[in-house]
């Protein structure tokens, strides 16, 4: 039934009449032949298609970059608390260590006490120090041409500031 549709016969028609193309079909055909360009239209369309999977694949990397970092996150919060657990359960030689925040409540402590401490060190204490500095500074005020006028007062001001250090160094022996 379906047999002799299913066969290809090859048939040939063959004209009387010579069939003649312009010049200008032929140079046509044959540069469409030669030349690998594409209509403007089919490369609108490839360039579409082309980006729209660019896009996905660049979704998906993302999604899955993210989730990678997720999992590493994950894992490195797992350790740091299983080591600060282990490093409290067993102890250190002055006593527990402590957690994070504790520590870092500890440095904020500390801080504030430097700079109290700090703070109170100033040249209200140090009266001679406190002088020779307003000299110079005058000097230099009064003398802005001539600076170099002011070596008396630059010396006794080094020399103030050379006995204050040396009391600081005998202090800390």
């Amino acid at each position: 039934m379906g047999a002799s549709q299913s066969k290809a016969d090859d048939k040939v028609f063959v004209t009387d009449t010579a069939i003649q193309f312009s010049p200008e079909v032929v140079d046509q055909l044959a540069a469409n032949l030669t030349s690998p360009e594409v209509s403007p239209e089919r490369q609108s369309t490839l360039d579409v298609h082309v980006r729209s999977r660019i896009q996905t694949e660049l979704k998906r990397l993302r999604k899955e970059e993210e989730d990678v970092r997720q999992r590493i996150e994950q894992a490195l919060e797992k350790e740091n608390l299983d080591r600060e657990q282990s490093m409290t359960g067993e102890g250190s030689e002055m006593g527990a260590v402590k957690d994070s925040v504790s520590l870092m409540n500890d440095l904020e402590e500390i801080k504030g006490k430097v700079d109290r401490f700090h703070g109170r060190k100033d040249l209200q204490e140090l009266p001679d120090v406190k002088t020779y500095q307003e000299a110079v500074l005058s000097c230099y005020r009064s003398k802005s041409a001539r600076p170099l006028e002011c070596w008396k007062e630059v010396t006794q001001f080094k020399a103030a500031v050379e006995q204050l250090e040396k009391q600081y160094v005998k202090s800390l022996q």
